[in-house]
């Protein structure tokens, strides 16, 4: 009972984060597309959209179970992208907290390689496979 417990609350922190990066872009998308902007990228409002329902397609995986270990291992690769791109070594000396930033991306990554691993557990998860075949 209690592992079941632990990944479904691990299901759920992974789903409200990435609802809530979600939300912040819906709400906001101008916003967003300015800070892609701000990091040199091409095309900064099609990319935030782009990213908006991306990351709401990662928060129904980790909801649902469906997908979840391929979710899981492309959430961690965007993490990653993420670190990178808007935290990287080129953000820290005019701001030491970018570093703390860029190091819980992968603190974040572990723990999304860790359930990739793993899976969803049994519960809550769905497994229809007509769903399965239907995107092959």
């Amino acid at each position: 009972m209690g592992r079941t417990i632990a990944i479904l609350v691990a299901r759920l922190i992974f789903a409200g984060v990435f609802l809530m990066a979600t939300s912040f872009k819906f709400i906001d998308m101008q916003s967003t597309a300015s800070y892609i902007a701000s990091a040199g990228f091409p095309a900064p409002l099609f990319l935030a959209w782009v990213a908006a329902f991306f990351e709401l397609a990662l928060a129904l995986a980790f909801l649902t179970g469906a997908f979840f270990s391929q979710a899981a291992l492309l959430a961690g690769v965007y993490v990653i992208f993420l670190a990178f791109a808007f935290h990287g070594p080129s953000h820290w000396s005019g701001n030491q907290a970018e570093f703390g930033f860029f190091i819980d991306h992968f603190t974040f990554l572990a723990g999304l390689l860790f359930a990739a691993v793993h899976g969803p557990g049994e519960t809550l998860v769905v497994r229809d496979n007509r769903l399965r075949t239907a995107l092959r």
